[in-house]
């Protein structure tokens, strides 16, 4: 028997799926803070994100440097 885990081993969500609820989270606060605009592009790139995976992160960081240099 080996020891070495398989990646069938672990079911847990991948990091690109994390990024994705991340993401998603990013647009409900945004809406619920009168952003929608911020949250429609947030959530368009979870949407995204499974065929370009950092799409939502990097909109989310990149929302958050331009209301910083606002």
């Amino acid at each position: 028997m080996s020891s070495h885990a398989t990646n069938s081993e672990f079911d847990g969500p991948s990091v690109n799926e994390l990024s994705i609820v991340s993401t998603v989270i990013d647009a409900a606060l945004a809406f619920a803070r009168g952003r929608p605009k911020s949250g429609l592009l947030l959530l368009a790139a979870a949407a995204l994100s499974s065929r370009i995976p950092g799409l939502g992160t990097a909109v989310s960081l990149l929302l958050r440097l331009a209301r910083r240099l606002r």
